[in-house]
């Protein structure tokens, strides 16, 4: 079912003055940026070994990447999990009773099914599951 980890998703203020840190201090280079605007998110992905680096920008003053900011400043806000078959992962949490902030999956960058796991039901982390053709 679960992959691998797919992404880490890091909450911040402005993708642009962030990349210039992970471009020049450590060396990860970013393949492109992104707006998915029914999230009210600007993504730029740095790809790192099977895994990758997610920037997260709010595009809104109320985005939740901006609440997230707000109350907990900049940080990891998620970890993507990746999973072959995104309704038959909903479906086996579901049933071991984890708590789904995404009932069905939902579109995400890069073309990504995406659904999130409530964190009271995860121990405090906000996981992601994430399926890519």
């Amino acid at each position: 079912m679960i992959q691998k980890i797919d992404h880490i998703g890091i909450a911040v203020k402005s993708i642009d003055d962030v990349l210039k840190f992970y471009r020049d201090t450590l060396g990860i280079e970013c393949k492109g940026t992104e707006v998915v605007e029914d999230q009210h998110v600007k993504t730029a992905f740095l790809p790192l070994g099977q895994s990758e680096i997610e920037l997260l920008e709010s595009t809104t003053e109320d985005g939740t990447i901006a609440k997230f900011i707000e109350k907990n400043g900049e940080g990891i806000q998620h970890i993507a999990l990746r999973v072959d078959d995104i309704e038959d992962a909903l479906n086996d949490m579901r049933e071991k009773g984890v708590r789904l902030i995404d009932e069905k999956p939902r579109l995400g960058a890069g073309g990504a099914r995406i659904a999130f796991l409530h964190p009271k039901s995860t121990h405090g982390v906000l996981l992601e599951l994430c399926e890519r053709n």
